[in-house]
C-alpha cells in the first residue's frame, strides 16, 4: 500500500501511531468473545482511509470483504483512539502563539443538506450547506490551530468573535481578508468611496498582503486533503467538531508538531 497517498500518514508515523493505540488498549478493555474481524492495525488503515478519501462506508466495506456496519463500528471505536493518542501534538495555545504574526482565514466544510438545519448552514458564498471553521497558520503555511465549526451561514468577523479567537489573538499581529473587516486584523483595502480604481498606495498595500496571506489558503488545502472536511461531510452534524478536531491532531501529527 502507498501509505502516504492513501492514508495521509507515512508508514513510519502509522506504526508509531498503532503502537501507542495497543498501549491504551489495555487486556481489561479488550473485547471478549469472538476475535475482532480486524486487528489494531487494519483498523487503524480503514479508519485513516475513511477519514483521508472520505469513501462511503459501503464502498470501503466492499473494498475490505466487510459490512458496512462492521465499517461503522471499527470507525467509531478508532477514531476517538486517534484523537486522544495524538492530542499531545496540538500547539498549546496561547503559547504557541506568543510573538508569532498569525494568518487567519475561514474555510468551509461542505456538508449534506439536512432539512432542519437547511437556512442556518447555506453559505451564500460557496451557494452549498456546510459548516465553517477558522483556520490559523504561521507565515509559512504551518498550520497553528483549528476552531469549533460554526454554523455555515456565520460572517467571518462574526466567526472570528464566537470562536474566541478575538480574545486569543488580542495580542497578536493578525493578518486576514477583507471579511474581517472590522476587527483589529490586518487586511487588504477596500477601494476608497468614489473611486472605481484603488489607488497606487492601495494597490501597493494589497499586493503586500496578498504575497503575505497564500501562506494561510496552503494551509487550509493540506486540511482539506483530509477529503472528510473537504468533500461532504455525511455523518451527523452534532459530530462534525470531533471529526474537525480528530483530523487538526492528524495534520499536526503529520507536521510533526
Amino acid at each position: 500500500m502507498r501509505y502516504q497517498s492513501t492514508t495521509g500518514l507515512d508508514h513510519d508515523r502509522i506504526r508509531e501511531l498503532v503502537a501507542r493505540i495497543e498501549q491504551i488498549l489495555q487486556p481489561a478493555q479488550r473485547r471478549t468473545g469472538r476475535p475482532p474481524t480486524l486487528d489494531v492495525h487494519r483498523s487503524v488503515l480503514l479508519t485513516l482511509l475513511l477519514l483521508r478519501q472520505n469513501l462511503a462506508q459501503t464502498v470501503a466495506a466492499d473494498l475490505l470483504g466487510l459490512s458496512q456496519p462492521t465499517v461503522s463500528r471499527i470507525f467509531r471505536r478508532f477514531a476517538p483512539l486517534i484523537g486522544q493518542v495524538l492530542r499531545l501534538h496540538t500547539p498549546p495555545l496561547p503559547e504557541a502563539l506568543r510573538g508569532r504574526v498569525v494568518l487567519v482565514d475561514g474555510a468551509l466544510i461542505p456538508t449534506d443538506d439536512h432539512a432542519s438545519h437547511r437556512k442556518a448552514n447555506f453559505n451564500t458564498k460557496h451557494r452549498r450547506p456546510g459548516m465553517t471553521v477558522q483556520v490559523l497558520s504561521t507565515l509559512d503555511g504551518t498550520l497553528l490551530a483549528v476552531s469549533d465549526p460554526v454554523e455555515g451561514r456565520t460572517h467571518d468577523k462574526t466567526a472570528y468573535t464566537l470562536t474566541g479567537l478575538d480574545t486569543l489573538l488580542a495580542d497578536n499581529e493578525v493578518v486576514a481578508d477583507l471579511g474581517y473587516q472590522g476587527t483589529p486584523a490586518i487586511r487588504p483595502r477596500r477601494k476608497r468611496p468614489g473611486h472605481k480604481k484603488h489607488t497606487p498606495a492601495d494597490k501597493i498595500w494589497n499586493t503586500s498582503v496578498s504575497r503575505i496571506r497564500w501562506a494561510v489558503e496552503h494551509a487550509i488545502a493540506h486540511l482539506k486533503a483530509w477529503k472528510i472536511l473537504a468533500t461532504g461531510y455525511r455523518a451527523r452534524l452534532t459530530e462534525l467538531p470531533t471529526i474537525v478536531r480528530i483530523v487538526a491532531c492528524l495534520e499536526f501529527y503529520r507536521l510533526g508538531w
